[in-house]
């Protein structure tokens, strides 16, 4: 009986690969980029100052706009007595 299980796993076998695993296809790994990190790193940086800019602006013209009513009397910085 032992024979007719081990012809049987020879004759399998030698059909093909049936008991071995497919082979996988995998990403192949590179280097960096320097070319594209470069320039991913300059849009990110204009980027990231335009935002600063542009919250600098605003906050600037918040304080003249403070500046400015407080100059014509139309708020003050004193608190009102109760």
């Amino acid at each position: 009986m032992s024979s007719d299980l081990n012809g049987l796993l020879s004759a399998n076998h030698m059909e093909g690969n049936k008991w071995l695993p497919h082979k996988i296809a995998h990403a192949t790994l590179k280097g960096p980029n320097v070319v594209k990190e470069i320039c991913i790193g300059i849009t990110l940086g204009i980027l990231a100052g335009s935002m600063w800019k542009m919250h600098h602006w605003n906050e600037q013209r918040k304080t003249r706009a403070f500046y400015d009513m407080l100059e014509k009397g139309q708020i003050s910085v004193v608190a009102a007595e109760e």
